[in-house]
């Protein structure tokens, strides 16, 4: 009988029926000149930003500083989403006293003295340019300062202070990201060293990050729900300087580890004060007063010497077995991937149409990243950040009132989302439901027919406009054109669902070694149940195929990682000596070049939510945790959650070598010391309730053992015979046949999910 270990997800609490019930943020406009009410927008604004009191009461010295040193009024807004008002680029330029970026030399890149890869954080590597998308390579701040000239006066950041949506213009946040590395460089950042983020989405880690990368930094996420290990391990692999977190609960994450961190020379603490004044933490207005005493001048001459082939950006992800690597990725990784694998994904400019996001994923996972916060400032788009709780069941309400252009999603959201409609369906009226179920039908029907149609049947736009257009609209989509997927594959169940609701789910493929997204789905270029394709300018080639054309996937391009940090063997593993990244994944490219990812070479579990986790390392965990397990089996491959197939420790048939019923000597003396007296595997299996609760208490310390809470293992059955060979669990050299057994076990396997509340 299957167990729970530990809560699963929560149910989302936003309603996302068919009616309308939306929270729309006020659309008006704010006279910019100084006034009662402007200084309590400043007041508020600001104070959100530099949190350390109750709400969004605080000073705002730092930015009047700003402003009367800079020449420069900073633009705060209550208003509409799409509300601008002017800041000449002339003035900005005056007061900053910027250079023109120098025009970049193509000759240099192409320099046979640098490698394809370096495991060094200061090293620089060879570009790899093709020929039919030569773009010059430029920096992090080129793309920023060219930005400015086209967007400065949008808004481009978001966030909610006190149930009101307040707006950083782009010269804003760009003002901002200068003070940020100013206060970098006073704490004592050093060139090719981390700041790390451990915080949930909001401003502050945007111009944190941007602000790490002017000082010549590089940008380190760690997962708000790492362990104080985990973060300990990152932090020093990655030789971090200062790190900055959101809350007192990861400050005491980062206060336990300390002494273990040689490089930490300042932590920031950005949303709530700390519990007592602590040597070398400060407060996030402190910080950027730091920025005060380093001139202009000094962080101009940093920028300047920045070239687009070395790293600014590290996302560490775990591979099949040992520690997480750390994926280097360059300026030029960015800033590339950034224009040309959005422009792939149909991501327009903010001159043509300004897109709208909400940023709700872990910005410590390439995806989110690239897409909140680098193609963001590549097009001007307007980033709206979503609350902690997002994932619990708050997004729906961001969504309705922001009202996206444009969304991402890994697929366990999506699962979320159509979980939810379910449910309301399954309560409303006959009627109701009925017209729902129809509506869905003959829009799916419509969708798998003629999937590249515009026009459509009567009856196929009626039940839109009655039915489907409420839905999308209490759900937060109906303006957005664009509903994308990735890190993870969806099930057909889920595709059909949406496009049943007119949402048409696009794909995309890559890595964290790719810089985000290698292969790109759009309204232009989709195909069901592929992942698009190549985005211009990168290069795929299958190895090995079989005769349906299934081969291991490499990749090849301006996406391709500098390489793993510190890890020469494993970068080597990754790269050949052409310069091809091997993914481990297999697929297939049909005549359009659409791709088809059909299984992976490697072990590695990549869940619903896009989690890649390594298998070997839990279950050896958990065998040494309890000596009475023989074998241990990770479940979880594009599943809500990890599970667990256990078997017991038995004797063997002398003959046959065949797992018997009888316990070994160390597993009964494991049930001795638990209170049991089994002596077999039947007494125990569903039985024996003093045997289930130590496992279930070893489980328990597993999990809490773990790097973050996607590693939990939440259920596990204990099997009834052990695996053999006989049995097909095992290979001829007793190697575990991961496939045989999750198919043998199918409905064991089904039951954990099926039972699992949401």
């Amino acid at each position: 009988m299957p167990r729970n270990s530990g809560a699963g997800y929560g149910c989302p609490h936003g309603d996302p029926s068919m009616l309308d019930s939306r929270e729309t943020p006020q659309e008006s406009r704010q006279d910019m000149t100084v006034g009662t009410t402007q200084e309590k927008l400043k007041t508020r604004f600001l104070n959100r930003l530099l949190p350390g009191g109750p709400g969004c009461v605080h000073k705002l010295s730092f930015v009047r500083n700003l402003q009367c040193r800079q020449g420069v009024r900073l633009n705060v807004r209550s208003s509409s989403l799409t509300d601008r008002q002017p800041l000449s680029k002339e003035s900005l330029n005056h007061a900053l006293k910027l250079s023109v970026p120098e025009k970049v030399n193509n000759a240099q890149w192409d320099a046979p003295e640098e490698a394809l890869w370096t495991t060094r954080a200061d090293g620089r590597v060879r570009l790899r340019i093709d020929p039919s998308c030569p773009q010059l390579p430029y920096t992090v701040h080129r793309m920023f300062y060219e930005a400015l000239d086209k967007y400065g006066d949008f808004s481009a950041l978001g966030f909610k202070c006190q149930d009101k949506w307040e707006h950083i213009s782009y010269s804003q946040y760009y003002l901002l990201a200068r003070r940020a590395a100013k206060g970098f460089l006073k704490l004592g950042l050093e060139r090719a060293h981390s700041v790390a983020i451990l915080g949930f989405n909001s401003p502050e880690w945007f111009f944190s990050a941007v602000g790490t990368v002017f000082a010549g930094g590089i940008v380190t996420g760690i997962y708000t729900t790492s362990s104080p290990e985990a973060c300990q391990y990152i932090a020093y692999d990655c030789c971090a300087n200062v790190i900055m977190v959101d809350t007192q609960k990861q400050l005491e994450k980062i206060l336990k580890v300390w002494k273990q961190l040689p490089h930490l020379k300042a932590v920031v603490i950005y949303k709530e004060p700390p519990p007592n004044k602590m040597a070398n933490v400060y407060t996030m207005e402190e910080f950027m007063e730091l920025g005060n005493e380093v001139p202009e001048e000094a962080l101009d001459a940093i920028i300047d010497t920045q070239q687009p082939n070395q790293c600014c950006v590290l996302v560490y992800t775990s591979g099949t077995t040992g520690n997480p690597k750390g994926v280097m990725l360059s300026q030029d990784n960015i800033t590339w991937t950034a224009r040309y694998g959005s422009q792939a994904g149909d991501i327009r400019p903010a001159e043509v149409q300004q897109e709208v996001v909400v940023s709700y994923l872990p910005l410590s996972h390439i995806a989110a990243q690239i897409y909140d916060l680098w193609t963001g400032i590549q097009w001007g788009a307007q980033v709206c950040f979503a609350e902690p709780d997002a994932l619990k069941g708050s997004l729906v309400n961001t969504l309705r009132e922001v009202e996206p252009t444009s969304h991402m999603g890994v697929p366990r959201v999506w699962e979320k989302i159509m979980e939810r409609i379910q449910e309301v369906a399954a309560q409303s009226g006959f009627i109701r439901r009925k017209m729902l179920l129809w509506a869905m039908s003959v829009t799916l029907e419509q969708n798998l027919t003629c999937p590249g149609s515009d026009l459509k049947p009567f009856t196929t736009r009626l039940a839109d406009y009655l039915v489907l257009a409420k839905v999308r609209q209490a759900l937060g989509f109906a303006k957005c054109q664009k509903n994308f997927y990735g890190a993870a594959p969806m099930t057909a169940e889920t595709q059909h669902f949406f496009l049943g609701l007119n949402i048409r789910l696009y794909a995309g493929y890559g890595l964290s070694e790719t810089s985000g997204p290698h292969f790109m789905s759009s309204p232009c270029n989709y195909r069901l149940y592929s992942s698009g394709k190549l985005v211009p300018g990168c290069r795929v080639k299958l190895v090995n195929q079989d005769t349906e054309g299934i081969g291991e996937i490499c990749l090849w391009g301006r996406t391709i990682f500098m390489g793993y940090l510190n890890m020469e063997d494993k970068t080597c593993e990754a790269i050949d000596e052409e310069g091809w990244l091997h993914t481990g994944d297999a697929g297939r490219l049909d005549a359009d070049g659409f791709l088809y990812i059909t299984g992976r070479l490697k072990e590695l579990i990549i869940t619903a939510g896009g989690e890649n986790v390594p298998p070997v390392p839990i279950e050896e965990a958990v065998k040494m945790e309890l000596p009475i397990i023989s074998n241990a089996m990770l479940i979880g491959d594009q599943r809500k959650f990890l599970s667990m197939l256990l078997t017991l420790k038995c004797t063997l048939d002398p003959d046959t070598s065949d797992p018997t019923d009888n316990l070994t000597e160390q597993a009964v003396e494991f049930c001795q010391r638990v209170g049991s007296r089994a002596t077999t595997v039947s007494e125990i299996v569903g039985k024996d309730e003093a045997v289930y609760q130590a496992i279930e208490e070893g489980i328990r310390r597993v999990n809490m053992n773990a790097a973050a809470r996607p590693y939990h293992i939440q259920k596990w059955a204990i099997l009834e015979r052990d695996f053999s060979i006989s049995g097909g669990e095992l290979g001829p050299t007793m190697k575990l046949k991961r496939l045989t057994v999750l198919e043998k076990y199918k409905d064991i396997i089904d039951s954990f999910y099926r039972e699992q509340k949401m």
